[in-house]
């Protein structure tokens, strides 16, 4: 893997801390995105440094993005392959149509936005220039769910809801930045539209420590548990393996299940998990309670007649506050510690 390696750590900055009053923490920035454990590693840039590695050997391989290549971290690819790059301004619309023309001349084009942007106001375009003609066009967006604090006009809580019910589209949603890393290529390698939700900047490093390897379209079991299923895609998964590992000190025994392909789902291997007995099911996702992997889930159970005792840690369906990340987090109950909370209930 050339180029992915962990930022290095300095003592220091690990220390213990002591615990921000509520206070304190409303005065964090807004775009602090405490995904992780204190103390995890991080890598900068996974998406931007994959697709630079892809471009080495595939001259089909070209970048897009609406006047947001720093915050999407397609600046990497563009300081490599200047000549490869396409800076299309603040129009969305204009750049997935001229994703469409690249594609349908042959080239695999990666586009990239923050994720309301795509999902939202360039829908359409995607739709119709797209994913009816079935082109090889990538989409890769930022600020994906709750990774924001900018408000609603900023915060993507319903883009899986949106692009599930677009026919030819594959929907992907990783954890970390191995995660994002391979994915990157996977997607490349697939022919075919795929939205991907992006974490970018120095992404933690997580999934190295179970033996991960990314495959589009399958879960991955990453712990087994007697009494509990996490089933979670994006950040969600970094926060049920932390939830898991507390938990397990109470004797709470959790299993975690890592879905970061929504569309297509890995039937499979969620209903025969599911199918264990006596565990509690619950799907864990940074995304609206409406539309996304819980609901997915949920379907394939139903349909399928497998009933386990089934809850969802999701977003509210509603527009959600502007703030300071960790605090949002806590409000709407996909931090860590809301997730041990809800499951010690649960189990009670």
């Amino acid at each position: 893997m050339s180029g992915f390696a962990p930022n290095s750590r300095r003592k220091s900055k690990w220390e213990p801390r002591k615990p921000l009053d509520a206070s304190e923490r409303q005065l964090t920035s807004a775009m602090i995105a405490s995904l992780s454990a204190e103390g995890a590693d991080t890598v900068s840039a996974p998406f931007g440094k994959a697709l630079v590695e892809l471009a080495a050997d595939r001259e089909d391989i070209v970048g897009l993005t609406a006047d947001l290549s720093k915050y999407t971290d397609l600046h990497v690819f563009a300081k490599a392959y200047p000549d490869r790059f396409y800076q299309m301004g603040m129009a969305e619309q204009v750049m997935m149509s001229a994703t469409a023309g690249l594609a349908k001349e042959g080239f695999t084009p990666f586009a990239t936005t923050y994720a309301v942007f795509a999902s939202r106001r360039a829908y359409d375009f995607i739709a119709m220039a797209i994913a009816e003609d079935n082109l090889n066009a990538k989409i890769v967006c930022a600020l994906p769910g709750l990774t924001t604090g900018y408000g609603p006009s900023h915060q993507a809580t319903e883009d899986i809801a949106i692009f599930r019910g677009l026919p030819n589209m594959t929907i992907v949603d990783p954890c970390d930045a191995l995660d994002t890393y391979q994915a990157t290529k996977a997607i490349a390698a697939h022919e075919g539209p795929v939205y991907m939700r992006l974490l970018r900047g120095n992404v933690p490093l997580i999934l190295q420590d179970y033996d991960y390897e990314f495959e589009l379209g399958k879960a991955k079991l990453l712990r087994d548990g007697k009494d509990v299923l996490f089933i979670s895609s994006g950040f969600m998964t970094m926060r049920t393996l932390e939830a898991a590992k507390a938990l397990q000190k109470d004797g709470v025994d959790c299993a975690v299940l890592h879905c970061p392909t929504i569309k297509p789902l890995d039937v499979e291997t969620i209903l025969a998990e599911c199918r264990k007995e006596g565990r509690l099911v619950v799907t864990a996702e940074n995304h609206s309670i409406i539309g996304g992997l819980g609901e997915a889930v949920a379907t394939q159970l139903m349909v399928n007649g497998v009933t386990p005792a089934f809850r969802m840690v999701g977003l509210p369906d509603e527009f959600l506050d502007a703030g300071a990340l960790p605090v949002l987090h806590d409000q709407y109950g996909i931090s860590t510690e809301a997730v041990i909370t809800k499951v010690k209930g649960w189990v009670a």
